[in-house]
Formats: structure tokens, sequence, C-alpha cells
């Protein structure tokens, strides 16, 4: 079904308008449209958990590769893309290491974290006008399959996904992937996934409003339907406001629920957003709703192997107050007060801080009701603007995370400290 979906896809956009774009007959070649970029990373996380909880942390550092070519001329294009990654771990505590928030590096049977990580993948690319399939190993970023690089190595999928931008302002994805690598293990299928099946798109109606929809398979898991709405209002030359919605809907599958003992298959969850911009300065105001009968809330993420968890990669949560936290349980609402300075209006370019409080309450777990959490964010980042260690991004971010008594089952109270130093190399 879901082949026959994209193939009608791709023919009824080809066939669609003299209007189309084609990004195929401005091939430059194979080599000469070519990047080659180095990532080096150094990344450190401490969770100092509260009501007995034993602390955890992890220190690594990584080296992320990748490797873009170009496509071949002609009316169809052939190209090839490529990653490597290698990670060594600078702390190595089996007491210390294994929390699933953190999972730099997989605990082995013996209980020891691994003391490095290597691996690799590749992906062959076709190119028809401005319509492009990519089979094999790839890093997909969309709302219902979303991989994370918020850790130390970033995760990866192995499948096919066909982008088409044949329209201006359109863009459609479809694609079937059978294997997923988890980020804190090496092997192209470490993290389980059976297969997850996604089709949908986005449009950009104006200069100022954007919508997006999307739709995921999961196999023997759930089903699950995104929903964007953004627009953004210009107030002034350096004023703005910014209205984003953001909404989630998952069915789990009878038998999964089932064989995990979850209680219930439903969840809803939605967010709307108001920014406000002016001159360096933003204000934030966001509120966030989950309804349902799951007592898993909203979920997402996760590896099948070994966590019995969704399979959709670690940042398909494209909502605004998920943070440490993502204030996704079953039943709960919370509100974000937030607020963003770019230092550069006062002699610091590259230099920017956030802060965020967050709250949530009507919390349900399988023992109580109206449990409540709360979440102040803090982040300083600093990217260099020239010279030889230009790029070089320093990111320091603490949360602290208080979680009541009656939403222990959900969640538990802690302290978090992130410290991520990123160095981006272009080799060509």
């Amino acid at each position: 079904m879901l082949n026959k979906r994209i193939s009608l896809i791709a023919l009824g956009i080809l066939s669609a308008s003299q209007a189309m774009a084609n990004d195929q007959a401005e091939s430059k070649g194979f080599v000469e449209d070519s990047s080659l970029k180095v990532l080096l990373r150094n990344a450190y996380m401490n969770r100092d958990y509260k009501d007995g909880n034993p602390d955890k942390s992890e220190w690594g550092q990584a080296a992320i590769g990748t490797f873009s070519s170009g496509f071949t001329q002609g009316t169809v294009g052939v190209g090839v893309d490529a990653f490597g990654l290698y990670a060594l771990n600078l702390e190595r505590s089996e007491s210390r290491s294994g929390a699933q928030g953190i999972d730099f590096f997989k605990k082995g049977d013996s209980g020891q974290p691994a003391d490095d990580l290597s691996k690799g993948g590749a992906a062959v690319k076709f190119r028809l006008s401005s319509t492009t399939l990519t089979y094999g190993d790839q890093m997909p970023a969309l709302p219902v399959l979303s991989y994370d690089n918020s850790r130390l190595l970033p995760e990866s999928y192995t499948g096919t996904l066909i982008t088409s931008k044949e329209i201006k302002g359109l863009e459609l994805n479809a694609g079937r992937f059978t294997a997923e690598s988890r980020k804190s293990a090496e092997g192209r299928d470490s993290g389980g996934l059976k297969s997850i099946n996604v089709l949908g798109g986005s449009y950009q109606f104006t200069e100022q409003f954007k919508g997006a929809l999307y739709a995921s398979d999961v196999e023997d898991v759930l089903k699950k339907q995104y929903v964007n709405a953004n627009y953004v209002f210009p107030i002034d030359k350096d004023q703005s406001l910014t209205l984003d919605f953001n909404g989630y809907r998952t069915k789990l599958d009878d038998a999964y629920v089932r064989e995990n003992g979850i209680t219930g298959d439903d969840n809803k969850i939605w967010s709307l957003a108001a920014t406000f911009v002016t001159g360096p300065h933003s204000f934030t105001i966001a509120h966030q709703r989950s309804t349902g009968d799951s007592n898993l809330g909203y979920a997402y993420g996760g590896y099948q192997k070994d966590q019995g968890r969704v399979g959709d990669g670690g940042n398909t949560i494209y909502l605004a107050n998920s943070y440490w936290s993502d204030f996704n349980a079953e039943d709960e609402r919370s509100w974000q007060l937030g607020y963003g300075l770019d230092f550069s209006a006062f002699g610091v370019p590259g230099l920017s801080y956030n802060v965020a409080y967050v709250r949530g309450d009507n919390i349900t777990t399988s023992t109580s009701t109206d449990g409540t959490e709360r979440e102040i964010f803090n982040q300083f980042k600093y990217v260099v603007q020239s010279g030889p260690a230009k790029d070089l991004s320093v990111k320091l971010r603490s949360s602290v995370l208080r979680v009541s008594q009656k939403s222990s089952e959900y969640n538990v109270s802690g302290n978090e400290v992130r410290v991520f130093v990123d160095y981006p190399i272009n080799i060509f």
C-alpha cells in the first residue's frame, strides 16, 4: 500500500505544472557538488537525581564525519551519502552510566559501558527533476521520525526515503525504514526496529504562514499523526509575533498494549506557543495539553530492543514544552514562560541566553491523580565568529526539575547539567 502511495505521489508531482523546479538541471556533477565535513564533539551530561535515586553522568569525545556527493549530470542524477562515527568514553563508570536519558555508551552484558564506539553507514541517492530517492543509512528529520543528535553520537535509520520539492513552497516525503542504529551502540540494527512507514509534507502558503501534515506507522507498536501551523506576524523592522501550533495523535496496537501491560491505547497532545521578538529580546508563552486513555501519555523515541519502546527517533517531539521533562504524561497540562537574549546587540556576537519556566499539573498515574512537576531551564551558547576556531560552539545547559510524590511513577526529580563543545570542520 505504501509503495503504491509513493508511486502515485511521485507521478502526480512530476506531471503537475510547468512551474516546477528542476534541481537536477542545475547539477554540476558528482565531484563538483560534493562535500566532506567532520564534527568534533566533546559532551558531558550529569543528572543529580533526588529522592534516593543514584546520580548518573557520562562524558565522551566524538568525531562525526559526513560525506555528501553531488549528483551526476543527466536526466537522472546519481550520488552517494556516507557517514563515519567514533566516540571515546572518557568516564567509564559502571555505577554512573546507564541512564536511559543520557545514553552515551550502552552497557554490555558485564555491566560495564563500552570503552569506545565506531560505526558507519552509506546511502545511494537518485534525483529526477527536484525529486530525490535515497536508499540506505540515513538521518531523517521529520516530525514523525526524527533522529536524535542531542547526545554524543547521532541515531541513524536504514531504509528508503523520497523527498520531492517540485512545486515552490511544497515539500513531500514518503519512506519506509526497517532498521534503527542506537546512538550508544554499534551495529546497523541495534535499536531493534521492525519497520516504520512515514508519509506527509509541508507547504509555505504565504511568506508568513506555513503548515504541515504527517503520519507514521511503526510496525506492531503504534500509528501516529502530526499537524503543524505556524504564522509570523511582522510588526516592525525588528519586531514580530510568531504563533506555532503542533499536535500529535497516537494509537497503540492492541497486541503491544497487552504484551507490555499498558493501560489504554490512545493519546492526543498539542502545544501552542506565542513568541514576541523585539530587537535582541524574545518572550514566549506556551500551553501544552495531553489527553487520552493511555498511561504512557505521548509515546515516542527509545528503542524496541532492550527498552520495549517506540523506536521513532529521540527528537520526534515537535512540542513547545520539551526540555529535560517533556511534560507529556497522561492528562498533563503545562504552561511555559520563556525569555531569550541575543548579545550581539551588546557587542558580543555569537553569544545567546535562554531561560524557561514550565509547570505541569493534572498528571494521572496508575496510583494517583492531580500530580505536578515543574522545571527551570537555562542555557548559554557561544559560537566563535572568526579566526581559526570559527564556528566552534560551546553550550552550557542546566535544568532544575521537581516532581511531586504523586507523579513519581511518571518522572523523577533532579538537577541536570550539560556541557557540549562542537567544532565543525569543512574539509571540502
